[in-house]
């Protein structure tokens, strides 16, 4: 019979430690029940491309339409066409501000109102599906029964936290607030005696990714979790920070080995080279695995 808790878990080593995490956690004070999430590869898909870089080229291609100029930008071309090589050449960072001063000097609330019509408008490109349906039944299972349990679910991702936050809620059952990522710095104007926040193309802080999460998870939470779920060496820190907590602990690493109905791939950081396979590191640090192709009866919600 399938199990009322977890359902899409298939029985094996991993939801094991999952529901002995469950008990054991149970005579924690609700206070101290925080569990993390990273957001790419561990509550949805990351295949073909991060989700943010395709909002970033949907938001691309609207504002060429409007300001045809801006398709001279060597960046942007770059970008539309794919040239790998001259995203290289360029550097990252110098990419990433390119795209990000498309949303430069508008109000956060504007900029959310866009990321919910990307949603709206757009599916996959290899699943045809809404992009916000390419997120994992598993996990959202897992979200619900640690909410339940009077856990509070946090999300630290390397991607955009505004971005992140536009759909939380709504996607995740998780609060706005309990979304902790890559910041945007502001600048503040008083308009018609209005105080009013516009948006920069910086970056503040490092990207959070590796010890960064740590950092992030401290200045905006304010508490050790007690379970962390990650997919990448990006997540490693973090998944680490909460297995070695004196509390009950969890370390889940996702792995990425089911090409039939999702993506066959290891994870990557995306600002640092790793030297050790995140499965390797999980093994050695005695993480929990999830298997997508063994540990999932189901991958993505019904549609």
């Amino acid at each position: 019979m399938t199990d009322p808790i977890l359902p899409s878990w298939r029985p094996g080593p991993t939801r094991d430690a999952i529901v002995d995490f469950l008990a054991a956690a149970g005579e924690i004070p609700p206070e101290q029940r925080i569990a993390v999430f990273d957001n790419d590869g561990t509550l949805w898909c990351e295949k073909p491309r991060y989700t943010q870089l395709d909002f970033l080229i949907w938001q691309l291609q609207r504002s060429i339409a409007e300001q045809p100029d801006l398709d001279d930008v060597p960046e942007y071309a770059a970008v539309l066409s794919g040239d790998h090589a001259a995203i290289a050449d360029f550097g990252l960072e110098r990419v990433a501000v390119a795209l990000l001063s498309l949303f430069e000097s508008i109000e956060p609330e504007v900029f959310e109102q866009r990321v919910r019509t990307f949603f709206a408008e757009t599916r996959h490109p290899d699943h045809d599906r809404p992009y916000d349906r390419m997120v994992y039944q598993p996990m959202l299972e897992l979200l619900g029964v640690l909410a339940s349990r009077g856990f509070s679910n946090c999300i630290v991702s390397g991607g955009g936290t505004e971005f992140v936050r536009a759909i939380s809620h709504r996607v995740y059952d998780v609060p706005q607030e309990r979304v902790v990522g890559t910041l945007v710095t502001y600048r503040l104007e008083v308009r018609g005696g209005r105080p009013v926040l516009l948006r920069t193309a910086a970056v503040q802080g490092k990207l959070n990714e590796g010890g960064a999460k740590i950092e992030n998870i401290q200045t905006a939470l304010g508490r050790r979790p007690l379970l962390a779920a990650g997919n990448s060496p990006g997540d490693a820190d973090m998944l680490e920070y909460a297995n070695t907590g004196e509390l009950p602990n969890l370390a889940l690493l996702v792995n990425h080995d089911d090409d039939q109905r999702e993506y066959a791939y290891d994870g990557v950081a995306g600002s640092f080279d790793s030297e050790e396979r995140t499965q390797e590191t999980a093994a050695r640090l005695g993480w929990s695995q999830i298997s997508m192709k063994d540990d999932w009866a189901i991958v993505f919600p019904e549609r």
